[in-house]
């Protein structure tokens, strides 16, 4: 028989089959390191040692300064204690998770800078070695300067011939 589609799938009625396991949460890792982040940043922040102190302040003169009946942590304040334990003990991982987090993303910032000064200093020598075969190729090739030197020596050359021809002439 086919199973009808209208049915449920987990059926309390029917024993499960072999290797199903019962699904587990699902926790999306960028999600919950990007939450790890904003936690570790507000734990290095002033507005965050303002709300623990004033929190511990408050705790310590409640548990002191007010009448028995309303206090709820004597002394040695030991519910304090492991308040702060516990929110030690939550905030290390996060910590860590964060700054393994910036770690990984060091690494890539880190990888893509090498590689960009990798092909900068392959542009660079591909545009050195260019200039220098053009200036190769230059030193083949009459600059202006070079022309104007041979053309005024020629003209020079030319006027010279031209008053040696007028002087044979003159004699003749």
């Amino acid at each position: 028989m086919a199973p009808d589609w209208r049915e449920p799938r987990d059926r309390l009625d029917q024993p499960r089959q072999p290797g199903r396991l019962p699904k587990r949460p699902q926790w999306d890792a960028e999600t919950f390191a990007a939450f790890a982040e904003r936690f570790a940043r507000f734990l290095g922040t002033w507005k965050f040692i303002g709300y623990m102190t004033v929190f511990v302040v408050t705790w310590f003169v409640w548990n002191t300064v007010l009448p028995g009946d309303w206090r709820f942590d004597d002394y040695p304040f030991i519910f304090l204690t492991l308040m702060l334990s516990l929110q030690a003990s939550y905030a290390a991982p996060l910590i860590l998770l964060a700054q393994n987090r910036q770690a990984d993303r060091d690494r890539v910032t880190y990888e893509q800078d090498r590689t960009r000064t990798e092909r900068n200093i392959a542009d660079t020598e591909y545009l050195t070695r260019e200039i220098a075969a053009m200036r190769n190729s230059l030193g083949e090739v009459a600059t202006r300067d070079f022309l104007r030197s041979e053309l005024g020596r020629m003209l020079d050359d030319l006027d010279e011939r031209d008053r040696r021809a007028r002087a044979e002439r003159a004699t003749e």
